[in-house]
């Protein structure tokens, strides 16, 4: 498991950029190598979600991984689970990481 913190959301960062960039690290890749995430899921509605009324847990599907957002203690929460099974029937590593906003 891969822990790390992010800058706030007033910083730098916002989440759907987070999230390019986990997937990115994940696969070895460069972020602008990744599949956009508007196909996925609205980046907008993504980043906007600190701020709404009674948001407490995300998930949706991004190149391969099941990314959930979660209103965490310390600020937003992002991990990573593979969506596929391997052959011994367990589920991909995950990938932690913390968004403070």
């Amino acid at each position: 498991m891969n822990t790390s913190q992010s800058p706030s959301a007033s910083g730098e960062t916002s989440i759907s950029m987070t999230v390019i960039d986990l997937v990115a690290q994940a696969d070895g890749a460069d972020p602008l190598e990744t599949e956009p995430l508007y196909h996925a899921i609205d980046p907008d509605i993504l980043d906007s979600l600190p701020d709404a009324d009674g948001f407490s847990r995300l998930e949706f599907s991004y190149q391969g991984y099941t990314v959930s957002v979660t209103d965490g203690t310390d600020g937003v929460e992002i991990s990573l689970a593979e969506t596929g099974v391997s052959v011994d029937e367990s589920s991909g590593d995950l990938i932690d990481t913390e968004f403070s906003t």
